[in-house]
């Protein structure tokens, strides 16, 4: 689409983000609640909703829901409750959702994303419905027939609803990553968007730009992906304005994105919320939540990710660099480990963001799942910092110690790694390498100064990178002269 096109519009977006919370059992059964297990193995009588059950709320996903209003800067207030929500679909057994609607567990929060204050409408405590699974032929359009799977059905759930305060794919992009740190820092749920524990439904609209009035919004639903979500709100943003640039009007519709085609398909007309005929839960009592109660949880509110990116710039650390390392929750916490050891967090972000984050990209592999610990990062780096051992030396070990955890001092030991600082020795291996190339050593003292470092080389590959790198530059100059 041409941009002068695109630039006629403003795009509004809004997000319902749904969280399952990882309690030990569904929200109102005992259900276990757990992923892959072997299908319809998690279900009980309740969870099927036959006659004559009562539902029984779990406290647990009470708490978590309080924490995550907390971290979202929402408002708890004194008393929430449930109700009933209609509708028929296969995966969901009993013909409705337990769900909450005029009276929510949190209201009122925001999120501050690249210094723009998103807001929160609400966050509310529903049950998940069940999960279909389309088999035969090729996928969806052209499955031959479905399976149910109840082990979802029940699963506590955290539905997230954002005002319609963003304005681009990317900034959609951005809240949701930070939303899910959010809820993987403070423990309420996994943010695995693969396996659908967390999910996201994108309401998109286009209006022209300048006007008060947003125009009809569409629906796109269960996004799983960061980079899905992005391309489904770009092609949406795009089909909404070719239907008003040739005069047609978007409808009011759930649509699906699918991430083969790159498109969004319609699925069905968007309810409103009469049409779920929502009536408070006859079976459960509404729900009192005393101040004592909010500030209890209050007072065990981990680190928020915008804290520690904020405490690590505030090391040194530059805002990429503090970014990248609270978006990986294992390395955070790692690096924590290592900073509680005293060890100069220069040096030790320099490793993590270097040779370590390197191998765990190469290898898949998440920093719990190697053998490095952190008293073993801070051994290796207090050797560098002793000149026991060069900076060359220590990214060359590192590997070997992610691999089967051998202490620095030991692997330096046994290969005879330790640098050489002695200035004789060190003075010898920089004559042979100025003696070795004379055209060099010519063109250096034609000029050409930045050659030193190729000198540098030279002496370190003769001593296999264990001279002192500045006890070499500086005897290097004065024989150079």
């Amino acid at each position: 689409m041409e941009s002068s096109i695109r630039d006629k519009y403003e795009v509004v977006i809004g997000l319902e983000v749904h969280a399952q919370l990882k309690t030990k059992t569904k929200i109102f059964a005992p259900d276990g609640n757990e992923f892959g297990q072997e299908p319809n193995s998690l279900t009980s009588a309740i969870t099927l909703g036959m006659p004559g059950v009562l539902p029984v709320l779990n406290k647990e996903a009470v708490n978590m829901g309080i924490l995550t209003g907390l971290a979202l800067n929402c408002t708890i207030p004194p008393r929430c409750k449930f109700d009933r929500k209609q509708y028929f679909y296969p995966d969901l057994p009993k013909g409705y959702q337990i769900s909450q609607y005029d009276e929510p567990i949190c209201v009122g929060g925001y999120l501050d994303i690249n210094g723009k204050r998103i807001g929160i409408t609400r966050a509310h405590l529903e049950e998940d419905a069940g999960k279909l699974v389309h088999a035969g032929a090729d996928g969806i359009a052209g499955s031959s027939y479905s399976l149910v799977d109840l082990n979802r059905a029940g699963t506590p759930l955290l539905e997230i609803v954002s005002e319609p305060d963003m304005r681009s794919a990317e900034e959609a992009r951005a809240y949701m990553e930070e939303l899910r740190n959010i809820v993987r820092y403070i423990g309420v749920c996994d943010g695995n968007l693969e396996e659908g524990s967390m999910r996201c439904d994108a309401n998109i609209s286009v209006m022209p730009k300048g006007s008060k009035v947003f125009g009809t919004r569409a629906e796109i639903k269960n996004v799983n992906s960061f980079s899905a979500l992005q391309r489904a709100i770009e092609y949406e943003i795009e089909r909404q304005i070719e239907i008003v640039e040739d005069g047609g009007e978007v409808v009011q519709e759930t649509r699906l994105w699918d991430d083969n085609s790159r498109e969004t398909r319609s699925m069905r007309g968007k309810e409103d919320a009469h049409d779920y005929r929502y009536f408070p839960e006859p079976d459960l009592m509404p729900l009192e939540i005393s101040r004592e109660w909010v500030e209890e949880i209050r007072a065990k509110m981990p680190e928020l990710p915008a804290q520690k990116r904020a405490r690590y710039q505030g090391l040194g650390l530059s805002e990429y660099d503090a970014s990248v390392i609270v978006e990986q929750m294992g390395l955070a916490l790692f690096f924590d480990e290592v900073l509680k050891l005293g060890t100069n967090p220069k040096a030790a972000v320099n490793f993590i963001m270097g040779e370590i984050a390197a191998y765990l990209k190469e290898e898949k592999l998440e920093i719990g799942e190697t053998k490095l610990t952190p008293e073993n990062l801070s051994e290796l780096i207090a050797m560098i910092e002793k000149n026991t051992i060069s900076n060359n030396i220590g990214k060359q070990i590192i590997i070997d110690m992610m691999k089967d955890g051998t202490p620095a001092k030991e692997i330096v030991e046994k290969r005879g790694l330790s640098q050489i600082s002695d200035e004789g020795a060190i003075k010898a291996a920089c004559q042979k390498a100025v003696d070795a190339h004379p055209k060099e050593v010519e063109a250096y003292k034609g000029g050409k100064v930045q050659l030193l470092g190729f000198f540098v080389g030279q002496v370190m590959k003769e001593t296999k990178g264990r001279a002192n790198p500045k006890a070499v530059n500086e005897l290097l100059k004065e024989i150079l002269g």
